[in-house]
């Protein structure tokens, strides 16, 4: 029987129904009827997402139309009349309904409100120009005096060279592949808002925003929060590196720190700015490979009481870099991808045997195994998510931190037991990692998306506003000038493919030293600077028990079960407090430069 049909029949019968039981038994058949079509047609457009991911050949758009087809035939039933018609009915009656049937109906309106059928063409039109504008993205070719480089190699360049000649040229051509997506920006920025403004939203960023249960205003209040509680943190971590940067190259300190002169592409870290010795990282994975990094990140999720991996996962991930003579390309950035949301589980990696993928590893991993620990019969697969899209990354950025540290480490012999390491230099190197982060999460990203969804920001300002957010949050500012050619913020992939999300990464952040925090002190009475959380089941069980969840149930109540405590940056300020003491002795007397919020 089509959905339509039965659609019709149930609000022929709820109109003569009016026992609690009736009505969730036909709540019921509704959600069940949807979950089986929703899973067949989102399972073919993940595969097709997948391959458009996967196999990027120049000249060649069979992917990008496979794809279209599949997005569209998946949005034509999310988004369908009837769909977001019966669901209404159904939720006038939510005091009728059980929790996890609310949760259900609620999630079917918010993938309606994705691709509304209301205004079917703006949805075929949208699905178009975003395929086209992943295409663009992931397919660029990245150059330097007329040789090829790959993002890998960027970042390799940008981390090690000291030649700033080169460093300028690398981080340019970085930013090349912002005028390409430009225009599609603008296109796909105009389409996203209003397709979900046909089901009343004021924009496609109050959209996502939504699924917090949050408000645009709370949740950049909570955004603005953060950044002003680390505030004093980041601004001596500034200081410090703008004197150590002006005296590597031999240059007068800037005021704001010159793009070119730090390790990563948009300044969000800048932990390879800190070698720790006893602690080389890069040094104990030179002869390792990049399978060993991966399996062995899967041995330590096993210690703690998770299931191996099945051979489907090896099988059909993409996970190394492909080779230099591939006559296709592949999208570079880390991802984790719940196909059908059962069983297919895949990462897409380029792993190279270096710390910062050895930490992508553990996050990613990290990501599947939540998909595996709520995949059970109690969580519906409408509700096989995070409990909310940041606790998804913060599982993966608790592995990564946990599996860096010096005991942990020591533990699977990659660096010396007796090493000698220095602790502050060890908490400097993290907090160029971690506290840097949320400047630009919470600052820059946050903040353009919202400038740009919220208030339609004109294309012809999105270069200014990008640097005007940058030198305000990061206190970083470019090499040159950078006109409205340019749109530098369309080189960071989220704001292409991940829009109007990026808070979920500062969220992350907060909440996995919060959850570290409560393993540390609670279950392995360990200074959480220095932990092993290797073979401890209880550490497993703990974390099972955050995952295990899903969508089911309020998120705000189960940090408050899990750490005994609201969401809060305490523990990531309590963390780094011996480091904020070093940074105020070793800046006494420097001029600190970093504009006030």
């Amino acid at each position: 029987m089509k959905l339509s049909a039965i659609l019709l029949g149930i609000v022929f019968t709820l109109a003569s129904c009016s026992t609690q039981e009736d009505i969730r038994l036909e709540a019921q058949e509704f959600i069940d009827q949807y979950t089986e079509t929703f899973k067949d047609l989102s399972y073919g457009a993940a595969r097709a997402e997948w391959r458009s991911n996967t196999h990027i050949v120049a000249g060649d758009d069979s992917n990008a139309q496979a794809t279209r087809r599949a997005r569209e035939a998946l949005a034509a039933f999310t988004g369908s009349v009837e769909t977001i018609a019966q669901a209404r009915s159904l939720l006038e009656n939510q005091d009728q309904l059980l929790g996890k049937q609310k949760k259900q109906l609620r999630s079917i309106l918010f993938l309606a409100a994705d691709s509304p059928q209301t205004v079917p063409d703006l949805v075929k039109q949208r699905i178009a120009k975003e395929t086209e504008q992943v295409e663009k993205l992931y397919g660029f070719n990245f150059k330097v005096d007329g040789r090829t480089l790959t993002t890998n190699e960027i970042d390799r360049i940008l981390r090690t060279s000291s030649n700033l000649t080169q460093r300028q040229k690398v981080w340019e051509a970085s930013k090349e592949v912002g005028k390409e997506l430009k225009e599609g920006l603008e296109n796909v920025r105009d389409l996203r808002n209003r397709t979900v403004q046909a089901l009343d939203y004021h924009s496609y960023f109050s959209y996502q925003v939504s699924e917090y249960d949050m408000t645009v205003k709370e949740m950049m209040a909570l955004m603005d929060k953060f950044n002003r509680e680390l505030r004093p943190l980041y601004r001596e971590l500034h200081t410090w590196a703008r004197y150590r940067l002006a005296k590597k190259y031999g240059k007068p300190v800037p005021d704001s720190i010159p793009a070119h002169w730090l390790p990563n592409r948009w300044g969000q870290d800048w932990g390879a700015l800190v070698r720790v010795k006893g602690l080389d990282l890069n040094a104990a994975l030179e002869n390792k490979s990049p399978e060993w990094m991966i399996r062995q990140a899967e041995k330590f999720y096993v210690s703690l009481g998770f299931e191996e991996l099945p051979e489907s996962f090896w099988k059909q991930s993409s996970l190394y870099p492909l080779p230099k003579d591939a006559s296709y390309k592949k999208n570079n950035h880390a991802s984790a991808w719940h196909m059908d949301l059962e069983d297919d589980i895949r990462c897409l990696m380029s792993v190279e045997n270096n710390a910062d993928w050895y930490e992508t590893v553990h996050h990613e991993l990290g990501h599947i195994y939540y998909y595996r620990s709520y995949t059970r019969p109690e969580v519906p697969p409408l509700l096989r998510e995070g409990a909310n899209r940041a606790f998804h990354e913060a599982i993966g950025s608790l592995m990564g931190l946990a599996a860096t540290q010096k005991a942990f480490l020591a533990g699977q012999e990659m660096v010396p037991k007796n090493a000698r390491v220095d602790q502050i230099q060890a908490l400097l190197k993290e907090a160029l990692s971690s506290v840097v982060f949320i400047p630009f999460s919470a600052g820059t990203m946050s903040r353009f998306e919202h400038d740009l969804y919220e208030k339609n920001l004109p294309a012809d300002q999105f270069n200014q506003r990008w640097w005007e957010l940058v030198r305000k949050y990061q206190g970083i500012e470019p090499p040159t000038a950078r006109g409205e050619e340019y749109c530098d913020a369309a080189s960071k992939t989220h704001i292409s493919d991940d829009a109007a999300q990026y808070y979920d990464y500062t969220l992350s952040y907060i909440l996995l030293y919060q959850l570290h925090d409560t393993i540390a002190n609670n279950i392995l009475k360990q200074d959480p600077h220095d932990t092993n959380y290797w073979g401890n089941r209880q550490v497993g069980i703990f974390l099972d028990q955050l995952m295990r969840p899903g969508s089911t149930g309020d998120w705000r109540q189960l940090i408050r079960e899990i750490t005994g405590d609201d969401l809060s940056a305490q523990a990531m300020l309590t963390y780094y407090a011996p480091l904020m003491d070093y940074l105020k002795k070793v800046n006494r007397g420097r001029k600190h430069t970093l504009p006030e919020l």
